[in-house]
């Protein structure tokens, strides 16, 4: 059972074709000199452009790397073992790490994937000249963050901590349209929440939703810390300038932590509401089921008597017993009747 409504995704670019000699991981590998001019790298080149001091830096797009692809930039990047090993492995709380001239960050993603929202992981190394981004599971590529910034080269002049700040932004805001649509799939949900028919399917729908929002808001959450720590943080590797951005991205995540939270109360109240109406519904079928009982018993009752084998009854052998029992049955019932519908039991 899908859990959001179907809607058309915007066509996104489509990345850049992998430099020939590069694993097929390897999803985007080059390097911007101080004009913001890309130039793509083969992995055994890294080094050749770290080795000049001409303000470059470089910037590696992996996806789902294999082990000896981690451990190649390693040696390029002199990265940290305990985070090439994190970088390895999915299912990593969101977190900020320093080690030496180095920042790794944990992220995690989202996406919707046949009307489900798929979650999955990034991780970024940030270095003084490079960026390296490893995707796993359900993410969007990155492509689109890594053109417009090429498309204006005053702010890769600016270095790797702006790429940084490109894929946190991309992240953050991809949340939002997956937010939308959780909301206008409980808004298609409220005619049948409020009518008086009770219907299992949109109750586990409205189960569905809110379990997928509260996943969200586990992947969501962290975010704000690992963004405000990285806006606090007292390293050169982020300047004055990123970190005004970095603010707006944190103001972002606030919103989308808010969103969700503001839905999951919704769908609480919803299921709530669904719950009462159900009960209410059931005590007026119940009430009218026990007024018809009523009405049923008085002539029970009073034929009943009269269907004994007994010769020694009331107006057994009097003329008009027999209609003034039926009249007497009449006035019991419509006497019942008036009483159950002022009490609007029927």
């Amino acid at each position: 059972m899908s859990v959001l409504p179907t809607s058309s995704s915007p066509s996104l670019p489509q990345p850049a074709p992998n430099t020939p000699g590069n694993p097929a991981c390897v999803i985007t590998c080059a390097s911007y000199d101080c004009d913001g001019k890309r130039s793509n790298l083969t992995l055994d080149q890294i080094s050749e452009v770290l080795a000049n001091d001409d303000g470059s830096f470089v910037w590696v797009g992996l996806y789902e790397p294999q082990e000896e692809v981690l451990l190649k930039l390693q040696e390029e990047f002199g990265l940290h073992d305990l985070a090439i090993e994190d970088a390895g492995k999915a299912h990593q709380r969101p977190k900020l790490e320093a080690y030496g001239n180095s920042l790794f960050l944990a992220m995690h993603t989202v996406q919707v994937i046949e009307e489900k929202i798929r979650y999955g992981e990034t991780q970024a190394f940030l270095g003084p000249r490079y960026l390296i981004t490893v995707r796993h599971g359900a993410s969007l590529s990155y492509t689109p963050a890594r053109l417009r910034i090429e498309r204006e080269p005053e702010l890769l002049a600016m270095g790797p901590a702006y790429c940084l700040y490109t894929v946190l932004d991309f992240i953050v805001d991809n949340y939002m349209p997956i937010i939308e649509q959780a909301r206008d799939a409980l808004f298609s949900l409220e005619r049948d929440i409020f009518s008086e028919t009770y219907k299992g399917a949109v109750v586990r729908r409205l189960y569905d939703l809110k379990r997928e929002l509260t996943l969200m808001r586990v992947a969501v959450g962290p975010l704000q810390d690992v963004l405000a720590h990285l806006m606090r943080t007292q390293s050169a590797l982020v300047p004055e300038e990123i970190r005004l951005y970095l603010r707006d991205v944190h103001d972002h995540a606030l919103r989308v932590n808010d969103g969700i939270d503001t839905l999951r109360e919704m769908l609480g109240t919803a299921l709530s509401v669904n719950l009462s109406l159900v009960t209410l519904g059931q005590g007026e079928t119940v009430k009218r089921l026990g007024a018809w009982a009523a009405l049923l018993a008085a002539p029970t009752l009073m034929t009943s008597w009269y269907g004994m084998n007994f010769q020694n009854m009331p107006e057994l052998h009097a003329r008009f017993g027999y209609p003034g029992l039926i009249g007497a049955m009449a006035v019991v019932c419509v006497v019942l009747y008036v009483l159950f519908k002022r009490a609007r039991w029927l």
